[in-house]
């Protein structure tokens, strides 16, 4: 990461940059940017897929609670990975589950985890920022990519090896679980290995990205972008590769365009209004010019 600084504040100083790369919090925002961006882009068309929208906003609000769980720990209150990344993980997967061994339609049942993350995360949080950083909250909501460290890269970068890891080779295979698992297990495939892998990827994304884009914005990065790319794409590839491309162009953007203007607003938030502002321009181009 230091000779990616140095480039970039000698690019700034010579003339080719804005002032703002001399800074190095700009430049490991950025980098976060690239990272987070295409997999939450990709991962984002099959959540629309499987129609399971609410269910990274769960995973979201259960990471709330496993950071303040962390922090009661004895955890850095600036980084307790480990609790966020065992409670969530158990979380998901407990929901699914319970998903296949109940009656209970699943948006009922996304919904009663989602109420009690939101519940617990929101108790335990304000129990431990009173105790050490009023601030906490705000940060673990809405998110905030300046503060990203090297650490929060590395670790992001380790969660994106992972995601592709499992996604290019099974994203087929998935998918043909998602639209059509009767199809599937004709075909010989395990529809609930498929499953699981699925939710273990967007937990992974989901704990990466809530330092970056907060616990109640992340759901919406996963969603956004796909929903936006749905309305332009007639194909798979396309579909994929729009949504992967949004995305990413909204990190970015969001990152930059706020500190260059001076706005006082959350990264998290300016992240997911040019995703919003994407998907409205993409609804207007496709109601007036292809109705």
């Amino acid at each position: 990461m230091d000779w990616l600084r140095h480039y970039a504040q000698d690019a700034a100083m010579a003339g080719y940059l804005s002032d703002s790369f001399t800074y190095a919090f700009v430049i490991n925002a950025l980098v976060a940017s690239l990272l987070i961006g295409p997999m939450l882009g990709g991962l984002g068309t099959l959540v629309i897929a499987k129609r399971l929208a609410f269910f990274s906003e769960a995973v979201g609000h259960a990471a709330m609670t496993g950071i303040a769980i962390g922090i009661l720990l004895g955890e850095p209150t600036d980084n307790p990975i480990i609790s966020l990344f065992c409670f969530s993980m158990i979380f998901a997967l407990l929901l699914h589950y319970v998903r296949n061994r109940t009656q209970v339609p699943y948006d009922t049942l996304v919904g009663v985890f989602l109420a009690v993350a939101l519940a617990g995360g929101a108790a335990l949080l304000m129990y431990v920022a009173r105790q050490i950083n009023v601030h906490l909250l705000e940060n673990v909501l809405f998110g905030s990519i300046l503060t990203v460290k090297d650490s929060d890269i590395y670790l992001l970068a380790f969660a994106s090896l992972v995601i592709l890891a499992l996604f290019l080779p099974t994203f087929n295979r998935m998918l043909l679980t998602c639209i059509s698992p009767d199809l599937a297990k004709v075909r010989g495939y395990k529809t609930a290995l498929y499953d699981y892998l699925f939710v273990i990827m967007v937990t992974l994304i989901t704990i990466a990205a809530v330092k970056i884009i907060g616990a109640v914005l992340v759901g919406a990065l996963l969603l956004i972008p796909g929903a936006t790319a749905r309305l332009l794409s007639h194909d798979m590839g396309s579909f994929v590769r729009r949504s992967a491309a949004i995305s990413t162009l909204s990190c970015v953007l969001g990152t930059i365009v706020p500190m260059e203007l001076g706005w006082s607003i959350p990264s998290g938030a300016a992240i997911i209004l040019l995703c919003a502002s994407f998907f409205l321009m993409a609804t207007t181009y496709r109601i007036v010019v292809k109705r």
